[in-house]
């Protein structure tokens, strides 16, 4: 088709002299021809012409004195090769309506402003120097960008807002004082095979309920985040989402479909000042085949009830943590590596939930995967290789569920668990120094797993803590197989231990584990170690091929052996003078050296030439040596730490105590008196601790025969299916017998709106056994105020058991700066005074929610602040004694202070 052409030019016949009048005498389809020059003209196009430079590009200069040197209004107009200048920092290039074209055009000093319901679409252009935005798309426009570059520009590169829509191809982006790209209200963008980067701030902000998607894009140094995104909820205009004016994905969908309203896919993110992705808000996100490395801060950072779904994602070569997920964020990776990390491959914290398929996380500075504060994780055929400290740590109760997952090549525990809880099934940790350590009132499970090649124990199960273990095996290990220490528990089923070289499975005193169809064998030493005071259940085990005797039972020890089959080893048991095991049906074969008694000897043990000796023969008489002294359990309690009223409460029943007792030994009536207690507090402010030195005033004051803790909760009390909760209470109440049974979070028996809960018979039992055996335990609930109230009311036997409840307060700051003071003594530090003040302002600033942990918090804060001063004090050529013990404030946790 033939196009008629004018010309422009200030001299020579036929021509206009300026580009108004030429465009005023052309009709639609015009191609108006410029002569080199410089125009101080503002152009008004409203209709289908041509402009174009006759010599090509840099030969035309359109500069008018003031305003846009270009503003389109209407019809379809072409501009091409043409520079177009802005004055007094507005727009150069104003497109209000109509459908323009703008090609192999340079933008310099002023903006192009595409607004209402225009579109324009930018082929190759320049555009540069702008004091503000060099592209602001606005209203319901439509933009397109292919080629060309953008930048340096004193403003953002590329801005979005409303409802516009935008669309990017093989541009560059870069040189911006703010972002390279930004995206606000509801619009909508799509970025393919972009440069986003080298600005001052993020190479990509996306706010409000805006949709994005980059594809095959590079955000590379970025001043401050790769991608940011703090979003609300998108409400979903289905005619939005269907419009031919939104920039099109591959099939034909909108960019950032309801799903996923952020996507990115096939692109890189490098360099950047702080986090390489960052959402917040409400943002939902996605990404594919993605790459992060080199990031100021966590490649990927996700707060809030923000939601990121990773396809085939790598973060690698990081100097901080991977993935943090805090608050109520959630997280779904699949196929993708996590590696060579300064921090932690995974963080999570809060109420945030991470889920991890098919993902490595590998050659971390600190633990591979960190969960705190409830933060909740699952690892699904996932690899934890290579962590500086622990492949996974799990505390402040915060849980983990593994399955089919490696955790191998560790420096510290394979698995780490304090205060949380966790669960693994078919899975291996090897190659650690210790293969799984807990320490928690929890019940970790580890069901099928194998613990291997481990420089310590294979599993530790720490003081006060519960275990199970089914149809694992635990082998080549340096110090013992599985370790219960002080007063845990625990249950073993059809577990094999071997290759150890210590003791195979150690029992510390205190400890009562029950161990099932278990075989111990290849050990160095003792095939089963009880030591003193210790007790449990071994039944239908076999232990053989140790290096000491299969069986040795300490000082006061009472584990009862059942159906057991010690063979091939030099001796079956060995024991001290005062041990106290009970052997049912145990036997031996091809023992060079055997005592083990067979067929049912209980209370004592067998002597060779004597009789056994009873258990109430180890008793200590009242008022010996061995009894623990009243005032001096009194004067232990009044040094906790806080706990005023408490402390005068527990005082006051310790004297009525005594009272009743002298009153029972002079023959007359005690007074009516409920020893049971509830204890109604929030986590970490000494309700266990309190509870246990209870134990020990009554036993004391003889008001109980030993006075010991035994801790319980729902999944100790209750059982999975009917007629299996009644005996599950009966035989933690019977373990608790003389001593006291502590209930805690004991109004999750009674879970709200569920009636027919099992819980409900667990409260029943436990109401009859406290009639049966008033005189002989204690039983102590424990938990949230309100909820022990609900909990009270549920059964009409509790209100008359428990007539005394003890609240137990929060701590005060002082009081959390004196927990870190006593945990600083009893580690030989030293805190400065002005640490100490820092310390308390730290604590002042904390938000004090339910989920606030006390005293834990204190103790978190002090492990913190250790690690802090080691990082600082490595770094000294030659550290003094006081470089090493003195703890200066900044050694205080930046995230402390900026609570």
């Amino acid at each position: 088709m033939r196009h008629t052409v004018v010309r422009v030019a200030d001299r020579g016949w036929g021509t206009h002299r300026t580009i108004a009048a030429a465009v005023r005498a052309a009709a639609d389809g015009t191609v108006v021809s410029l002569q080199p020059g410089v125009y101080q003209e503002s152009l008004v196009l409203d209709r289908e012409v041509t402009l174009t430079a006759a010599k090509g590009p840099g030969t035309v200069r359109i500069a008018p004195a003031r305003g846009a040197a270009v503003t389109i209004s209407g019809g379809a107009p072409i501009l091409r090769d043409l520079d177009l200048a802005g004055q007094g920092g507005g727009p150069a290039l104003l497109v209000r309506g109509g459908d323009a074209r703008i090609e192999a055009c340079t933008v310099t000093a002023g903006s192009v402003e595409i607004g209402h319901d225009a579109r324009a679409t930018l082929h190759d252009c320049v555009i540069r120097d702008a004091p503000g935005d060099g592209v602001r798309v606005t209203g319901t426009a439509v933009a397109q960008l292919t080629g060309g570059t953008l930048g340096p520009v004193g403003g953002h590169g590329v801005r979005v807002d409303d409802g516009a829509r935008a669309e990017l191809r093989a541009t560059r982006v870069s040189g911006a004082a703010g972002c390279a790209l930004l995206a606000s209200g509801t619009s909508a963008v799509t970025a393919e095979d972009c440069f986003l980067g080298e600005c001052g701030e993020e190479a990509v902000r996306v706010a409000g309920p805006a949709r994005l998607l980059l594809r095959g894009c590079r955000l590379h140094g970025a001043g401050t985040h790769g991608l940011y995104v703090n979003a609300r909820a998108r409400t979903t205009d289905p005619a939005a989402e269907a419009s031919p004016a939104a920039p099109a994905e591959e099939g034909g969908s909108a960019a950032g479909r309801a799903d996923h309203p952020i996507r990115l896919e096939r692109c890189e993110i490098l360099r950047t000042g702080r986090e390489g992705v960052y959402l917040a808000g409400e943002a939902e996100a996605r990404l594919s085949d993605c790459h992060l490395t080199e990031t100021g801060a966590a490649a990927l950072h996700v707060m809030d009830s923000a939601v990121l779904a990773l396809d085939r994602v790598r973060a690698v070569d990081l100097p901080g943590t991977a993935l943090a997920v805090g608050d109520g964020a959630q997280v779904s990776a699949s196929g993708s590596v996590f590696t060579r990390t300064g921090a932690n491959g995974l963080y999570g914290t809060g109420s945030s939930r991470t889920v991890l398929t098919d993902c490595e996380l590998s050659a971390t500075a600190y633990s591979a995967v960190h969960l705190q504060d409830g933060g909740l994780a699952e690892l699904r055929n996932c690899a934890v290789l290579d962590s500086e400290q622990h492949g996974v740590r799990v505390e402040s109760g915060a849980h983990l569920t593994a399955l089919s997952t490696r955790i191998e090549r560790i420096a510290l525990s394979g698995l780490d668990v304090e205060d949380g809880d966790a669960v693994l099934r078919r899975c291996t940790v090897a190659t650690c120094a210790t293969g799984v350590r807990l320490r928690t009132r929890h019940r970790p499970l580890l069901d099928t797993c194998e613990i291997r090649s481990v420089r310590a124990a294979g599993v530790e199960i720490g003081p006060d803590t519960g275990a199970t273990l089914t149809g694992c095996v635990v082998e080549e290990c340096g110090t013992s197989g599985v370790f219960f220490e002080q007063d845990s528990e625990g249950w073993v089923d059809t577990t094999t231990i071997g290759s150890v070289r210590g003791s195979g499975l150690v029992v510390w005193s205190g400890a009562r584990p029950k161990v099932f169809a278990t075989r111990i064998g290849g050990t160095a030493k003792n095939g089963v170690y009880v030591h003193d005071g210790a007790a449990g259940v071994f039944a239908d085990c076999t232990v053989t091929d140790t290096g000491y005797s299969a069986l040795y039972t300490g000082a006061k020890a009472t584990p009862v052996f059942r159906n057991l089959l010690v063979h091939d080893t030099p001796e079956d048991w060995s024991a001290h003078a005062d041990s106290e095991p009970v052997f049912e049906d145990c036997r031996t074969k091809n023992v060079a050296d055997t005592t083990l008694p067979t067929g049912t000897v209980a209370a004592g043990r067998a002597l060779p030439g004597g009789p056994a000796a009873s258990a109430a023969d180890s008793m200590p008489p009242e008022g010996s040596d061995t009894a623990e002294s009243l005032s001096a359990l009194l004067a232990e309690l009044d040094r906790l730490v806080g706990l005023e009223r408490v402390k005068q409460e527990v005082a006051s029943l310790a004297k009525v105590m005594r009272m009743v007792k002298q009153r029972q030994e002079a023959g007359l009536q005690p007074p009516p008196l409920s020893r049971h207690l509830v204890f109604a507090g929030n986590p970490g402010t000494g309700k266990t601790t309190v509870a246990r030195l209870y134990g020990r005033i009554l036993a004391a004051l003889g008001m109980l025969a030993h006075g010991r803790l035994v801790e319980a909760d729902r999944a100790a009390l209750v059982g999975e299916y009917v007629g299996h909760t009644a005996p599950k209470t009966t035989a933690v109440f019977r373990r608790a017998l003389g001593g006291v049974l502590f209930i805690d979070e004991a109004y999750s028996l009674v879970p709200t709106g569920q009636g027919s809960d099992f819980g409900q018979e667990a409260v029943a039992t436990l109401v009859k056994l406290m009639e049966d055996h008033r005189d002989d335990v204690v039983v102590i609930v424990a938990g949230y105020p309100d909820d022990m109230d609900r909990f009270l009311g549920s059964n009409p036997g509790l209100a008359s058991r428990f007539t005394r409840t003890l609240s137990f307060d929060d701590y005060s700051s002082a009081d959390l700066v004196r927990i870190v003071q006593h945990q600083a003594r009893q580690h030989e530090y030293r805190l400065r005074e002005d640490t100490v003040t820092g310390l308390s302002a730290c604590f002042d600033a904390m938000v004090r929610t339910e989920r606030f942990g006390n005293g834990r918090t204190a103790r978190q804060m002090f492990q913190r602040m250790t690690e802090l001063h080691a990082q600082r004090v490595a770094d000294l050529a030659s550290p003094s004694a006081e470089d090493l013990t003195l703890v200066l404030p900044e050694d205080l946790p930046e995230e402390a202070l900026r609570s």
